[in-house]
């Protein structure tokens, strides 16, 4: 008995009649959350990736925050435009303000690179929550109801036929650009795809035995969906979550990139680089600042998703 680390009482008690009392057995104790972490951090390269997520924060959401950064308050010194890395430490001294050089308004392109990250990141995270709650919740019903399946399956084949991207392109030029509406048309129907694909997973895991014996005692298909379902799914939805950040992040920089999405007084990575892109040849440094952040900060995204769903996976706890 020391070996569960269990009280005589809690191993021999009776028990009533209830579902909740019925399917309560004896194992030892078990921390979910405490084996991902131990097994999310045994591997030295998630320490890396993790403080490499850790700097990404720092300088997209707090370094905004300390710097007071204007795009346009150097705009009429023309000595400080388009100036290369070198050139602009040779002017300026060493400053991190100014490794990556000076735009076409004489500001930094550090620090409006960082800027734009924000925006991005911002979008991206927004987008990604939305469809995965709304994604999540209308597939977990879909999975169970034989009804909502009927009608939803014909949804999803008329929408699913659509390309996202013309139906992204098609919104905001109704809607009009903007933060807010672009968030909208990324997430109208991106939660589609996730919930069919939750569907699919239920349906696949409803009726094993375990989940028949908990119909057979009478447990609610709520509980049955929260505490038999969901659970079994996590490392799948943690998995899903890895590629929904990133890949937003990626539709932002190229929708921007033709003009699509955000608007003009509202600066994105995306934005940075259809703007540096008509001087690429003269002054590439300015294009290839927000095209290395918009890689470096959805390839660090991907890796810390892949490696923590991974590590949700409870079949890697043993």
């Amino acid at each position: 008995m020391e070996d569960f680390k269990l009280t005589d009482e809690e191993l021999f008690s009776r028990v009533d009649s209830s579902s909740i009392s019925s399917e309560k057995i004896t194992a030892p104790r078990y921390s979910y959350w405490k084996s991902v972490a131990r097994v999310f951090f045994k591997k030295k390269i998630n320490w890396i990736v993790l403080t490499l997520l850790a700097i990404i924060v720092v300088f997209s959401f707090i370094y905004p925050l300390i710097v007071d950064f204007d795009p346009f308050s150097e705009i009429s010194d023309i000595s400080r435009q388009h100036l290369s890395p070198s050139a602009a430490i040779e002017k300026f001294g060493f400053s991190f303000h100014y490794i990556l050089g000076t735009g076409s308004s004489g500001e930094s392109i550090f620090d409006s690179t960082w800027y734009a990250a924000k925006t991005s990141l911002s979008l991206a995270i927004v987008c990604a929550v939305i469809n995965l709650t709304v994604g999540i919740l209308v597939g977990a019903i879909w999975g169970f109801s034989k009804k909502v399946d009927v009608v939803m399956q014909e949804v999803y084949n008329i929408i699913a036929n659509v390309p996202y991207i013309l139906f992204v392109s098609v919104f905001v030029f109704v809607v009009g650009s903007g933060f807010w509406p672009f968030v909208a048309a990324l997430t109208i129907t991106g939660w589609l795809g996730i919930a069919y694909f939750i569907r699919t997973q239920v349906i696949i895991i409803r009726d094993r035995e375990y989940n028949l014996a908990s119909k057979c005692l009478g447990t609610p298909i709520f509980r049955l969906t929260l505490k038999n379902i969901l659970p079994f799914l996590t490392s799948v939805i943690v998995t899903i979550a890895a590629t929904e950040v990133p890949s937003y992040i990626s539709y932002e920089v190229f929708l921007s990139y033709i003009g699509i999405g955000l608007s003009a007084q509202e600066s994105s990575l995306g934005r940075m680089i259809s703007t540096a892109q008509g001087s690429f040849t003269v002054y590439p440094w300015e294009f290839w600042a927000p095209v290395f952040i918009a890689s470096f900060v959805t390839i660090v995204l991907y890796v810390v998703g892949q490696n923590l769903g991974d590590a949700s996976d409870p079949r890697t706890h043993m």
